[in-house]
């Protein structure tokens, strides 16, 4: 369980110095007014699509291989809008660190379905939420913590001085947070009745996977690991989304708990895991990560990537 990150004097060594710098300027730009913000992500993201081909290289793949019927002209205009969705992404986590409350109150625009953690945690057990990878989940989980904080399940940075700022920026909207291997702490924090982010939607590998249909590709591996704490008997099972529409307002939902789930049946299970996220996908497509490699895992481990 992480519940703070301290400041160490090693942060201000020469190591940090470049990591000081793009911090202070993500922190100075967090102050200006929010729809300067929002325009200087859209032309930051642009740059990322003119400049950083590998990564746009990645969201053409992915967005051709899960809208194959979608005209080519659109998937192009698509990925662009992924691009500038990343560059705003960027501001978003400004905001969501350094912002005060009543800024983020500001851009609140509406949350529906709490009554689904609601009813759950007055049944006495704790909530898994499915989240998708949404480029602004910094800002949408600031976002819920007006209305109901939660507990964050996390990959710990590699960089010590970026944990602290993401640690300590987190916390302001979580109760507290897991580093992704504490399995345990997580169960234990469904048995405490928490409501627990939970994101199954990427490619973690072959290891403990199944290969079920994501949008139009029929066998993209996906993590049994959601089942593995959707056993518990100590929780249910409900899934999120999030979208940021044109006045840069976030609106938010929980959607109903899912029934008889795990049912044993690990491909049934995760196929429906799959459904759920592409039902909060499908709300603003362009606000995905579809710059993560999700197809990397192919079944036939000799066949070819997608990506070369």
């Amino acid at each position: 369980m992480v519940n703070s990150s301290p400041f160490k004097l090693s942060f201000l060594g020469p190591r940090y110095w470049l990591t000081w710098v793009g911090v202070f300027f993500l922190y100075v730009i967090s102050w200006l007014p929010h729809k300067l913000q929002l325009t200087m992500g859209k032309y930051l993201g642009r740059l990322v699509h003119r400049f950083m081909k590998k990564r746009r290289h990645i969201a053409e793949v992915n967005i051709k291989l899960c809208f194959p019927d979608m005209p080519k002209q659109e998937q192009q205009q698509l990925v662009l809008e992924n691009m500038e969705n990343t560059g705003i992404a960027m501001m978003e986590t400004g905001m969501a660190w350094w912002w005060p409350q009543w800024r983020v109150n500001k851009v609140f625009g509406s949350i529906k379905g709490l009554e689904h953690l609601e009813q759950i945690q007055q049944s006495g057990k704790g909530v898994l939420l499915l989240a998708p990878h949404i480029l602004h989940l910094e800002m949408a989980s600031r976002v819920m913590g007006i209305k109901h904080q939660g507990i964050g399940f996390y990959r710990p940075h590699n960089n010590p001085l970026m944990e602290y700022f993401t640690t300590n920026g987190r916390l302001r909207s979580n109760e507290y947070l897991i580093a992704k291997r504490d399995i345990k702490g997580l169960l234990q924090a469904l048995k405490n009745k928490k409501v627990c982010y939970y994101l199954p939607d990427q490619d973690y590998g072959r290891k403990r996977c199944e290969f079920v249909p994501f949008f139009a590709v029929e066998q993209a591996a996906t993590t049994t690991g959601t089942l593995l704490f959707a056993a518990s008997k100590n929780c249910e099972v409900v899934s999120f989304a999030s979208h940021r529409d044109k006045d840069g307002k976030y609106h938010l939902e929980v959607f109903p708990m899912l029934e008889d789930f795990p049912s044993g049946n690990d491909k049934l299970d995760v196929t429906r895991v799959n459904q759920r996220m592409e039902q909060a996908v499908k709300i603003a497509p362009e606000q995905y990560m579809w710059l993560h490699r999700r197809f990397k895992t192919r079944p036939d481990e000799n066949a070819p990537s997608y990506y070369k």
